[in-house]
């Protein structure tokens, strides 16, 4: 009986160093470290609507950016012209069943009217597009879009605070909003993204092709990118 109960025993040991090897030795199908991102660059290529400048850049980057800008974000939904504008196949239209062509004439070049917003008239969306320089937001550096991204910083000051006294600017922003800050951005979610993700969108908006943007806006409140 003792013999039995040893016997027993041991094959139980047996059993459970075997299972623990089969839960260290990683699938051939799934690896620790693997996460998803091929899939995501692959489609993110699919499903650009623009032609790619992927000289000097990271592929993998480009592609990942895409797909959180296009699929993700929907960037372009509100840094069109809108509605209007946006869509050569709008997917929304009758008879087309949900089919879209988005408008590169447009893409990611600003200037949808979120106006009136407070005390503005217009408030308008920014240009995404790189400029001359080869950098996306007319020519904005890592380090400014991430501040942008993570702490919503306007550094163009289209809408500075009201002052406490004096003349008021017509542009300024009355309390409680912080005119320091981008006021229709989804910043607020979007400051939890990862440095890779940021990365990523950054490097892609390198890679679109330059916009002037629209024109016939307020140039006070919508500047228009210089592309050469």
């Amino acid at each position: 009986m003792i013999a039995y109960k040893k016997a027993v025993a041991s094959l139980s040991m047996l059993f459970a160093v075997a299972l623990a090897g089969m839960m260290l030795v990683p699938s051939p199908h799934v690896r620790a470290d693997d996460n998803n991102d091929e899939s995501k660059i692959q489609k993110g290529f699919e499903i650009a609507p623009v032609p790619l400048n992927l000289a000097g850049k990271n592929r993998a980057l480009v592609g990942l950016g895409s797909y959180i800008v296009n699929a993700v974000g929907d960037c372009n939904g509100c840094h069109s012209a809108g509605p209007p504008t946006e869509f050569v196949v709008n997917p929304y239209f009758r008879g087309n069943n949900g089919a879209k062509q988005v408008n590169p004439a447009t893409y990611l070049a600003g200037g949808r009217d979120f106006g009136p917003f407070a005390n503005l008239a217009h408030l308008y969306s920014r240009n995404l597009t790189p400029d001359a320089t080869g950098r996306p937001e007319g020519g904005r550096s890592f380090a400014r879009f991430v501040a942008t991204m993570r702490q919503g910083i306007d550094f163009d000051h289209i809408h500075p605070n009201c002052p406490a006294s004096g003349p008021l600017p017509f542009n300024c922003l009355n309390p409680p909003f912080d005119g320091d800050l981008l006021q229709v951005m989804r910043w607020p979610n979007f400051r939890d993204m990862t440095d890779r993700d940021l990365l990523a969108i950054y490097t892609y908006l390198s890679a679109i092709p330059c916009k002037a943007g629209p024109s016939g806006l307020d140039p006070r409140l919508y500047e228009q990118n210089v592309c050469q």
